[in-house]
């Protein structure tokens, strides 16, 4: 549809000329004043701001806050007790490697050997690595494992190993892993006997050499590995003296610093086998880690003296999660007796021992720091 009026009006105008046209009003120009809206944050400055004011967050809402109640029907459990169980049960009915090499059996019933088998001579040991021959090196493992601690001239099998190069990196996790089986089947009333003290002895400077080697070679990613088997051989007189330490530094508040002398322990037997400590990336994580899991087994032994608890074995020491798993199992199993039966201040310090650990989505590094300042620093309970 056309808009003629204005053809119109010019019409009547002609015709006659007393005819008022209305003319339309100009409206005022709007000038234009442009404003730019302030960017809003990037969502990884957002994701990094709530990781690190979140826990924070909580931490002082613990602080603050006194125990939560239990529910009626946690407050009226009866939770059973468990039986105390040694901290190498899981160890106990497989023979231990004394006993196996000692005696020629294997150490696991359901591995078969083969029959006629002879103690292998040094070459063949290197030959295997070469080869690759996972088989015959579990069965040198099985029926006479000091032989693959054994040194030939410059090298030992580890060594060797690790000098061919990364396409051999699984025979030398083999042969980590065969060390660390050694040392966790090893029964208490055997780590005094003369035979186990030399096999202990030579395999400390197995892995003192391969330390050296990793570190010289920049092969550093199995560095703390080989760490984490040394304290092992240390075996439990290592572990729980410092359990014993960080334990009277958490009765004392944050006097006591436990997370500082926590860590000062772990980097002390690291330094001390490590010359270049400082610079590898792998050992923070788990000097981190071994600090971390110091902190609770210290504060679950403490929980012991009050409750009927199991321990966690020390053996479970700095080995990935597994401490923080059995702590919080712990917790949740005895939570109406801790309730009732702990302190105030050590019911506070699991509290926050299980909120920072928590999660795999930040470094135990960076959550070793949260603890320093809440546990160390912060202003307690």
């Amino acid at each position: 549809m056309l808009n003629n009026a204005s053809i119109i009006l010019s019409i009547a105008e002609h015709i006659n000329s007393d005819i008022i046209i209305p003319t339309a009003t100009p409206r005022t120009r709007v000038y234009s004043d442009p404003c730019l809206p302030v960017r809003l944050p990037t969502t990884g400055f957002l994701q990094r701001e709530a990781d690190d004011y979140a826990p924070k967050a909580i931490l002082k809402q613990l602080r603050r806050s006194p125990s939560p109640p239990l529910s009626p029907s946690l407050e009226s459990e009866q939770i059973p007790e468990r039986l105390r169980r040694d901290s190498v049960s899981s160890a106990a009915s497989a023979p231990s490697p004394t006993q196996a090499s000692s005696k020629g059996t294997p150490m696991l019933k359901n591995t078969k050997l083969s029959s006629g088998w002879k103690e292998p001579q040094p070459f063949e040991v290197f030959r295997a690595i070469e080869r690759k021959d996972i088989m015959f090196l579990m069965e040198i493992r099985d029926r006479a494992f000091p032989i693959l601690l054994r040194k030939t001239g410059d090298a030992t099998p580890l060594l060797h190993a690790m000098r061919i190069g990364q396409s051999h990196r699984d025979v030398a996790i083999l042969l980590l892993g065969a060390f660390s089986r050694y040392v966790n089947h090893l029964e208490d009333s055997e780590i005094p006997l003369p035979r186990t003290r030399v096999i202990l002895k030579a395999l400390r400077t197995n892995l003192k050499l391969a330390i050296d080697y990793g570190l010289h070679k920049s092969q550093s990613d199995l560095v703390a590995s080989f760490l984490q088997t040394l304290i092992m051989s240390e075996g439990d007189k290592w572990v729980w003296a410092q359990v014993s330490a960080v334990s009277l530094a958490l009765r004392s508040g944050t006097s006591g610093k436990p997370v500082s002398t926590a860590e000062a322990a772990v980097r002390k037997f690291a330094t001390k086998e490590l010359s270049k400590a400082d610079v590898i990336a792998a050992l923070e994580d788990y000097v981190a880690n071994a600090t971390a899991d110091l902190l609770m087994l210290a504060a679950w032994s403490m929980a012991r003296e009050s409750i009927d608890g199991d321990p966690i074995p020390s053996y479970y020491f700095a080995r990935d999660d597994r401490v923080y798993k059995a702590f919080a199992d712990r917790l949740d199993s005895h939570k109406a007796v801790i309730h009732r039966t702990l302190g105030r201040r050590l019911k506070w310090q699991l509290r926050v021992l299980r909120a920072v650990l928590d999660g795999r989505n930040t470094t135990y590094r960076s959550k070793v720091e949260l603890l320093v300042s809440e546990l160390d620093e912060g202003e307690g309970v």
